[in-house]
């Protein structure tokens, strides 16, 4: 995979549901840069060994990055304004 191609957000179900246990494609986020509101399903993302980055469709900026080593995880959500899950 090149650093330009990416897929769409449903590919980092299994990351995120390792880290949040719960499948959060669904989950409305709201991108901090541009203000977009849409389901992570729709974010782009580039999977690169050791992590992923979430990115919005809208204007490209990272929202969420998520990184694994032995034993660790490290999770960076800066570029998130909210992060919007749906209880039953």
């Amino acid at each position: 995979m090149s650093k330009d191609s990416f897929v769409d957000g449903n590919a980092a179900a299994g990351a995120l549901l390792s880290v949040f246990s719960i499948d959060i494609t669904d989950a409305d986020a709201q991108c901090a840069a541009c203000g977009n509101v849409a389901p992570v399903a729709r974010s782009r993302v580039y999977a690169f060994e050791p992590g992923i980055v979430l990115r919005c469709a809208v204007c490209e900026h990272p929202l969420l990055r998520i990184a694994r080593g032995t034993g660790r995880t490290w999770i960076d959500a800066r570029g998130l304004t909210y992060l919007e899950l749906r209880t039953p």
